[in-house]
């Protein structure tokens, strides 16, 4: 049985958040200001040293966090953003320490948590190397022999004499990773940075950070939102949930937990929800609802018509200058099967009230599936809603089972129909 190379124990982070600076318009009222600023942090003091009494300004990124790696273990690390995933790599990697709690690691660690970590900006990328080799624990004629293996890699063999401040964030990621990953270390942590490599590199990392875990038997713990990533190179997972540890265990049901696979609700209120989208508010989502039908609620059939009805408010009003709302549907890796756009649809009139997309024969399979929604009014981003609502698409007759995605296609375009529904 493998020794636990990760020990992680009641582990927590606490965060101060900084509270709005308090300004006057008299020379007399920013004195005071400045007398009754002490005081006031001196009675915020008092409040965090008395156990469980906190005031508005703490904030939690981690609360009593306990699991443990084994040697030779791919852990992945779920969780929406926000979570607390990159802080607790940040603990693991002691860039920053706990509030409380402990932690255990036997063994080196390299971490790549962010785009050029490390690196001067100045300096060639064959210095870089030098440098991010030294500050990681390598020595000199360590770097010297694994030098033109991690050149080769990271497959910038024409710029490596070129300062890396003309480096594109693709090209310091291929660098950065190529570095850590040939450090050699018992532990590689890995965050959410190979989302910025293309296609090709993204490949070359996984199969390296498989080659890392199964041929060398170090550990790894990979942070992504490439569920089907997650899913091919994790043999373990855990899911954080507002700085808690809310599941942990085999990969495919961390993952199923994460998407809400056995959520049966396709009716949400955003505003009861307390859900706001990122963008300037100019158009409103209210509600979302999926159903097989458009007057009734019944449940979503393979090769029957599907329904995605949203309320939505356009606050000051359709000023028909290239507004539009789309809607992606992904599948439970987080992989994008179909996308529907307004733009589509020359004969839209789109005003305060339900826009509804119907699907006519719903191609989906039968599975959980995740929605996401775009809103654009013609000039910048008023909403966006990524991975928002979870619905499934139930089971049907044998023969009666749809369709499935052509070989090598990951998305298509599939007809669909808007119907406007007026307050």
């Amino acid at each position: 049985m493998s020794r636990a190379i990760i020990k992680v124990e009641n582990l927590s982070k606490r965060y101060r958040l900084g509270l709005k600076e308090k300004r006057s318009k008299t020379l007399a009222g920013q004195v005071g200001n400045i007398i009754k600023s002490p005081w006031e942090n001196f009675q915020r003091l008092r409040k965090l040293s008395k156990f469980g009494e906190e005031d508005e300004s703490v904030f939690w990124a981690l609360k009593d966090i306990n699991f443990e790696v084994k040697e030779g273990e791919v852990l992945g690390i779920i969780g929406k953003n926000g979570a607390g995933k990159s802080t607790l790599l940040k603990i693991l990697s002691q860039i920053t320490e706990p509030t409380s709690g402990k932690i255990t690691l036997n063994g080196r660690v390299a971490s790549l948590l962010e785009v050029g970590t490390g690196f001067h900006p100045e300096l060639t990328g064959r210095e870089n190397i030098y440098m991010n080799g030294t500050i990681l624990g390598m020595t000199r004629r360590e770097i010297d022999r694994k030098l033109d293996e991690i050149i080769d890699f990271s497959g910038i063999e024409k710029f490596v004499d070129t300062p890396v401040k003309f480096y594109s964030s693709g090209m310091k990621v291929r660098l950065g990773f190529s570095v850590a990953a040939h450090l050699e270390p018992e532990i590689l942590i890995i965050d959410e940075v190979l989302a910025v490599g293309d296609y090709e590199f993204q490949q070359k990392c996984l199969g390296k950070m498989e080659d890392v875990s199964k041929n060398q038997g170090r550990t790894v713990l990979f942070v992504s939102h490439n569920m089907a990533a997650v899913q091919n190179l994790c043999s373990r997972g855990v899911l954080l949930t507002n700085g808690k540890l809310h599941f942990e265990g085999v990969t495919e049901k961390v993952l199923k937990s994460y998407i809400g696979g056995n959520s049966s609700t396709y009716f949400l209120n955003l505003e009861n929800n307390h859900i706001k989208g990122e963008g300037n508010q100019k158009i409103i989502l209210r509600t979302i609802k999926i159903s097989g039908s458009l007057d009734e609620d019944i449940p979503v059939f393979p090769r029957k018509d599907v329904f995605v009805s949203l309320d939505v408010d356009f606050k000051e009003g359709f000023k028909n200058q290239g507004e539009r709302i789309d809607i992606r549907i992904d599948n439970r890796l987080g992989q994008r099967l179909i996308w529907y756009s307004t733009k589509a649809e020359n004969m839209l009139k789109l005003r305060t009230g339900k826009l509804t997309f119907k699907i006519p024969q719903c191609p989906l399979v039968p599975d959980e599936y995740v929605l996401t929604v775009f809103i654009h009014d013609g000039h910048d981003v008023a909403n966006w809603y990524p991975q928002v609502m979870n619905f499934k698409v139930e089971e049907a007759a044998y023969f009666d089972s749809g369709m499935t995605i052509p070989n090598g296609q990951t998305s298509f375009i599939y007809p669909f129909e808007l119907i406007n529904t007026y307050k």
